[in-house]
């Protein structure tokens, strides 16, 4: 009986818990934009934030392998290797 109430604990406090990692995320991201921002006024301002506020993140390394990867495809060998160096490089 303990261990089903310790799980639902469990359960709950995660479903709890990523509401707020993306809020907390989003807050940040926020806090951010403002700060570079901080000089525009007006118009100039708004399209700024707009466009900060919507910009995607950058890769993690890991998905950025998988995405050269991919891309690679049937690549093998001195042409594989410069197509991955090349891909690897950009930190898009």
């Amino acid at each position: 009986m303990k261990i089903q109430v310790l799980l639902a604990a469990c359960v709950v406090g995660a479903a709890l818990s990523t509401p707020s990692f993306a809020q907390n995320s989003q807050q940040s991201k926020m806090t951010m934009c403002n700060k570079q921002a901080s000089e525009r006024k007006g118009d100039e301002r708004k399209a700024f934030m707009k466009s900060c506020l919507s910009a995607k993140p950058t890769m993690s390394p890991q998905e950025r392998m998988k995405d050269c990867n991919k891309q690679a495809g049937e690549r093998k060998g001195d042409d594989r290797k410069a197509f991955m160096k090349s891909c690897l490089s950009n930190k898009g």
